[in-house]
């Protein structure tokens, strides 16, 4: 169960972030309503929620899951493979210090936080273009320190392995069709996303309800028939900046 979040308040200029998005351009005061809505959900959830400032040097700051891995026992300061990206942990790992120890990807490792999935005990690490595999070996020997089980997956397209798979309870994951035959969820229920609503898969769960990017009706719908409670919230500037509910929360 969650009771803490770290957030950043999205900067002025987070439209000159990094995105692949082909979906326009987004707009500052939209982002900010909707980055607000977000938090409010997470405290009607009974998170208290830390906001940090804005980083105007580093326009994707408030994408802050990228920069660290949370479990109980400690907290992994990230190093991303994007290198504009580099700086944005400096007051993250300041922030995480006055509840966790804390541990460090270092040179020449790099890792994202969106490439981590965690599914109690046992933890996937996707190898992308933003998490490399010395990133990999590294988290994967902190968190064995805790008993943790680790295994690499190869992230052929998209930003981050939880772009296309997430974990939702109920032993279930969420994912797109590209990652539904792969061996090593097998042992999952595994609900699978239409190819019209990929960006649905980056769905996020708290405590016990899931919370969904608004728009995607035929993942609603699959999700309520599965039991599931969910809270819809518009997404739509985080989605054009290739970013989704995971990425915008610290949760622990």
């Amino acid at each position: 169960m969650y009771s803490q979040a770290i957030t950043r308040k999205p900067s002025n200029n987070f439209a000159t972030g990094i995105t692949t998005s082909e979906l326009g351009k987004p707009e500052i005061h939209l982002m900010l309503n909707q980055h607000k809505i977000y938090i409010d959900t997470l405290e009607k959830l009974g998170l208290q929620v830390i906001e940090l400032e804005a980083l105007k040097d580093y326009p994707d700051a408030h994408f802050v899951e990228d920069t660290a891995v949370i479990i109980p026992e400690v907290a992994i300061i990230a190093r991303s493979g994007a290198k504009s990206r580099r700086g944005e942990e400096v007051s993250i790992e300041k922030e995480l210090a006055k509840f966790k120890n804390i541990e460090k990807i270092i040179s020449p490792g790099t890792l994202d936080g969106g490439d981590i999935l965690l599914v109690e005990k046992k933890v996937y690490i996707g190898i992308s273009e933003r998490t490399n595999q010395e990133g990999a070996n590294q988290l994967s020997e902190f968190l064995s320190n805790y008993g943790y089980e680790s295994e690499t997956i190869q992230v052929e397209e998209g930003l981050h392995l939880k772009s296309d798979v997430n974990y939702i309870g109920k032993n279930t994951l969420l994912v797109t069709e590209k990652y539904f035959n792969n061996q090593a969820f097998k042992n999952y229920t595994k609900i699978c996303v239409d190819a019209n609503e990929v960006y649905a898969a980056n769905s996020l769960l708290i405590n016990d309800k899931l919370i969904v990017p608004k728009g995607f009706p035929k993942t609603k719908i699959k999700l309520q028939q599965a039991g599931f409670d969910t809270i819809e919230i518009d997404m739509s500037e985080s989605q054009k900046m290739d970013g989704g509910l995971t990425c915008l929360s610290l949760r622990f």
